[in-house]
């Protein structure tokens, strides 16, 4: 059973469509990054997940609970960040996080503990007794995650959490939302600037117009949509044999040699791609580099998506 679930969801607003009939299944332990330009409906969709909004049709479930039918059982197990938040003057963060965990009914005997940890976990401790409302952005999203940590949820939502941060800082973000990974959680992440989540996400989702327009593994999804890529292959011993190979191999084009260095157009799966590099082996060819270059998430997106307003 997926730990998120939507199926045909759908949100009207008036004679709006903000989102239409979205299908979507993420896995536990995935990281999931949820990929379109501003007004796509990717905060209309974490809305909806995290029990905020209600769709005009289709239903969503984490893990096994529908978050209409069910949103207290939803809301323990969820942590939602969102894109823009608040914090109380006057309060310290220690304070801040207390009341966070006093709303999720944790025990005061072991609030302080669980401060302790997430604070620790956050890299928040030297800032425990300062002022919330005197924070830098950066910090001020470390501390809203922190809150949203405060309850031990299986499953977070963060709607844009590196949105505003310097590049120092959505570093530090980025590593943090990898522990929380290998932690086990699960970890939804909208983004429209796509190099913060190429090397984070496992999976991605792209959607543009409310509308889903593909979503699966990073690298799956990368093939299926680039046709042509770049192989790059460099050879110790063999260079005329080699290239005798690659000219000869199917799915290769507009090959270019320099020394001992090719480099060629390939139309290859996984599948040709071992199928070459093997070949190549049995000739005698000595291979010190054999790369095809997936591009990135910037060329999947432009390729997908139509870019109107």
């Amino acid at each position: 059973m997926a730990m998120i679930e939507a199926i045909k969801l759908t949100k009207h607003y008036g004679k709006f469509v903000a989102l239409k009939d979205l299908d979507l299944e993420i896995e536990q332990g995935d990281i999931f990054g949820f990929i379109g330009p501003n007004g796509a409906g990717k905060t209309t969709t974490i809305r909806i997940l995290a029990t905020l909004l209600e769709a005009t049709s289709g239903h969503a479930t984490i893990d096994g609970h529908d978050v209409a039918k069910e949103p207290y059982e939803v809301k323990k197990i969820l942590g939602f960040m969102p894109d823009e938040f608040g914090v109380y003057d006057g309060m310290r963060l220690r304070e801040y996080l207390d009341f966070f965990g006093a709303a999720y009914k944790i025990p005061q005997r072991k609030r302080a503990s669980i401060i302790d940890d997430v604070l620790q976990l956050t890299d928040l401790s030297s800032k425990a007794d300062d002022f919330v409302s005197a924070f830098s952005r950066g910090m001020k999203q470390r501390c809203c995650l922190a809150k949203t940590l405060i309850h031990d949820p299986k499953v977070l939502l963060l709607d844009e959490p590196a949105s505003g941060l310097d590049p120092r800082a959505r570093i530090e973000m980025k590593e943090l939302l990898k522990t929380l990974c290998s932690m086990g959680k699960t970890i939804l992440i909208s983004s429209h600037i796509l190099s913060e989540l190429g090397d984070m996400c496992n999976k991605i989702g792209i959607i543009e117009h409310g509308e889903l327009l593909a979503a699966g593994g990073v690298g799956e999804i990368m093939e299926r949509v680039r046709e042509v890529q770049e192989l790059r292959i460099e050879v110790f011993e063999g260079a005329d044999l080699a290239e005798s190979v690659l000219k000869d191999a199917p799915g290769i084009s507009d090959l270019e040699r320099a020394g001992d260095v090719f480099q060629m157009q390939s139309r290859l799966g996984r599948a040709e791609l071992a199928g070459l590099h093997g070949r190549l082996l049995d000739r005698g060819v000595k291979l010190l580099f054999f790369e095809q270059d997936k591009g990135t998430l910037e060329d999947v997106f432009l390729s997908v998506t139509k870019g109107g307003i």
